[in-house]
């Protein structure tokens, strides 16, 4: 409940560039969101199309999501540290 009234107080307190900063962490996990999606249906697909590649193109779909996930995962530290400091 402490913790629920700090960040209430905080978020009385910011001004338009923390708020930007916030909204660019929310657009950053949509976008990582999106992208993953993609990759899971087209790997998914390309499966359908032809079985007995299943374990590469699984690979390759983990290895691409993960980089995705680095990414927006970067990008959101990046946005809370200019909502924090």
């Amino acid at each position: 409940m402490i913790t629920l009234s700090i960040l209430l107080q905080a978020a009385a307190s910011l001004g338009i560039a923390k708020m930007g900063a916030a909204f660019g962490a929310g657009l950053a996990a949509i976008g990582a969101g999106i992208g993953i999606g993609k990759i899971g249906g087209s790997a998914l697909e390309s499966i359908a199309r032809q079985p007995e590649a299943s374990g590469d193109i699984r690979s390759n779909m983990i290895v691409a999501a993960a980089l995705i996930e680095g990414a927006a995962f970067f990008a959101i530290i990046i946005c809370l540290l200019a909502i924090v400091l």
